[in-house]
């Protein structure tokens, strides 16, 4: 992995959703697993690329797709693992 957070960064590449809908855990394109805490640790350190932390109404913070206008790459677009 690079040092520098450049190309070399990993992304999600699928996700597990519980019954109700919610992001539970991510796969990365290294195939490694990630459970939800875990996925916001390494979105936080800038592990992950196209993703980022943010802190929702709830007080909570929450990992979200960085906007770029394409709906078709959200995370909820994952496909399922």
């Amino acid at each position: 992995m690079d040092e520098s957070g450049g190309a070399d960064r990993e992304t999600f590449v699928a996700a597990r959703k519980n019954g109700d809908g919610d992001l539970m855990s991510f796969k990365t394109s290294s195939g490694r697993e990630l459970n939800y805490e875990e996925a916001l640790a390494e979105v936080k350190n800038g592990t992950i690329a196209g993703v980022n932390a943010f802190k929702g109404r709830d007080g909570d913070i929450y990992i979200r797709g960085d906007a770029d206008g394409d709906p078709t790459n959200n995370l909820d677009q994952l496909p399922n693992y």
